[in-house]
């Protein structure tokens, strides 16, 4: 038996794609790396695809997938909307990775005036809260692209995954995380999403030694929220849920694009479900609905 992983061919998308392989083929089984071009690598417009943002770096990867030409398909399950298509299905969640945002400047300091690059709404939101004497500047590429260009001045700091850096192995000189209270993640940062087509139960056998429950439930309950609130697009909310006894709790965040209005919850519940359930209730009470109406498309 040789499965084929379908990944980006981005250094990180690479990194996290072997992450799987090598769990899979210390499991005994052959593994193959497929690199799959999608339309966000080509640098395509947001609006042509139906899942907006989110969908620029997933659909042709899970196309292939469906079309039978790999046997799986590695994704940060941040990229993913909202909803599984009809015929796949996440057969693994490995072990979470830190979920946190790194702040990364380039001489330890972020100064009043200081121009801070991120292309995501959410970053760009919270950090108008905390910092709104800072510039915010659109900021796009890969981590060693952004990492570049504040090397060469273009932006004085960054808003990075903390989970990219580590699969990289990329350690900034001066990068402090970023707590809860000042960056609330994106739903499913830190996790990886391992899809396999549901019809093939002897993949996903194979990839069931690969989930990891307590992370699983933390994606579940933060893909349920963004279901809720219209998660097909990048929206500015912030998702974190982990396991407590009993169940699981969610803190959430919805913001407008300039950080102006915000609603914040914390929830707990028996289940992902009920979680994200009492948190979108929570959010629309408070205006997230209105709030995250104006980037919708």
């Amino acid at each position: 038996m040789k499965l084929r992983v379908g990944t980006r061919g981005s250094r990180l998308a690479l990194a996290q794609a072997r992450e799987v392989a090598d769990a899979i083929t210390a499991s005994g089984v052959e593994t193959e790396l497929v690199t799959i071009t999608t339309s966000g690598d080509r640098g395509a417009d947001p609006a042509s695809d139906p899942a907006g943002v989110k969908g620029l770096f997933v659909t042709e990867i899970v196309r292939a997938l469906i079309d039978g030409e790999v046997d799986l398909a590695v994704h940060s399950a941040k990229d993913l909307p909202a909803d599984d298509p009809e015929d796949v299905v996440i057969a693994a969640v490995p072990e979470r990775a830190s979920a946190l945002d790194v702040l990364v400047t380039r001489d330890g300091d972020l100064r009043p005036g200081a121009r801070v690059g991120t292309s995501s709404i959410r970053r760009r939101a919270q950090v108008f809260r905390l910092r709104p004497d800072v510039i915010v500047e659109d900021l796009r590429g890969n981590v060693d692209t952004r990492l570049r260009k504040l090397r060469d001045g273009e932006v004085d700091a960054l808003v990075l995954a903390a989970a990219g850096l580590l699969r990289l192995g990329v350690v900034p000189v001066h990068a402090a995380p970023m707590s809860v209270s000042e960056m609330v993640p994106a739903p499913g940062q830190g996790c990886l999403a391992v899809q396999a087509r549901l019809s093939d139960g002897a993949t996903i056998e194979v990839l069931s030694a690969l989930d990891h429950t307590a992370s699983r439930m933390s994606l579940e309950a933060e893909r349920g929220l963004m279901a809720r609130l219209g998660g097909g697009c990048a929206l500015p909310l912030g998702a974190l849920a982990e396991p407590i006894p009993g169940g699981v709790k969610l803190i959430a965040i919805a913001l407008s694009p300039d950080g102006s209005r915000i609603v914040r919850t914390q929830v707990d519940g028996a289940t992902p479900e009920e979680v994200a359930e009492l948190a979108a209730l929570d959010l629309s009470a408070g205006g997230a609905d209105e709030i995250l109406g104006l980037v919708r498309p």
